[in-house]
């Protein structure tokens, strides 16, 4: 087999120059890190987890007229993907207290928040991914405000998803982040969601027990991730309970 070009490597995936003009090949790695990869260590078998969980949910946007750049699963940890033009920005949802928003205003984590709330993130490790404002993202040129208004859209869109998604096998979606980029189709520009959508950006808790299923395992030192991320899989049908055969979503009344 050929050598890939490698195009990109980022804590958790790499991308390698598609089969194709326009496509790229996403790895999911196993690496796990947090506080901007001031911790890391390597999670076996978290790369395969989170390729399955963000090709069920990519999936199902699609179905559902979420347009995304996830064309198809390759292999356990590889899928095919849309090139674009990605965003300098990490577009949060918030739908309950949790993590720097707790911390930033004083507010008990748990506390659900009276509407989403959305946050636009710069995208620099450098800064530490810093806070800002439409009005930044307006004045540096990072992006439009019809560019702003297409991912707040596209945002509420996801969030209106995963919140049900979830909520159908016990799961509360506390907050989120996605990436967005650039697609041109003739002189027609549209905005995709990018990047990847699993445990990895979610923040996601047990409804009935509040025990969290998500990267805060590995932040907070709560226990194994790989269980917490098998979890999120199982109740979502991805993995099976029993034997090979996998399951469809696993509801929790």
């Amino acid at each position: 087999m050929a050598r890939r070009r490698m195009v990109y490597e980022g804590k958790a995936k790499i991308l390698y120059e598609g089969p194709e003009p326009g496509t790229l090949i996403q790895y999911f790695k196993d690496d796990a890190t947090a506080f901007n990869a001031q911790k890391k260590d390597v999670i076996d078998g978290k790369g395969v987890l989170n390729n399955r969980i963000c090709e069920h949910i990519m999936t199902a946007l699609t179905g559902i007229g979420v347009p995304n750049h996830f064309i198809r699963r390759v292999n356990m940890r590889e899928q095919l993907i849309r090139a674009c033009e990605i965003i300098p920005l990490e577009v949060v949802v918030r739908n309950v207290a949790a993590g720097s928003l707790s911390k930033r205003l004083g507010i008990d984590e748990g506390t659900p928040l009276p509407r989403p709330i959305i946050e636009f993130y710069y995208k620099d490790d450098d800064l530490n991914d810093p806070m800002v404002t439409e009005e930044h993202v307006i004045a540096f040129n990072w992006a439009s405000q019809q560019d702003i208004d297409d991912m707040i859209a596209l945002a509420l869109r996801v969030n209106d998803f995963l919140s049900g998604l979830f909520t159908g096998v016990g799961i509360k979606l506390i907050d989120f982040k996605i990436e967005c980029g650039r697609v041109f189709e003739g002189d027609f520009q549209r905005i995709i969601v990018a990047d990847e959508i699993s445990p990895d950006s979610c923040r996601l808790w047990d409804i009935k027990t509040g025990e969290k299923l998500d990267k805060d395992v590995f932040r907070r030192d709560l226990g194994n991730l790989s269980d917490a991320y098998s979890e999120v899989a199982r109740r979502l049908g991805i993995l099976p309970e029993s034997g090979n055969k996998v399951a469809g979503p696993k509801l929790v009344h």
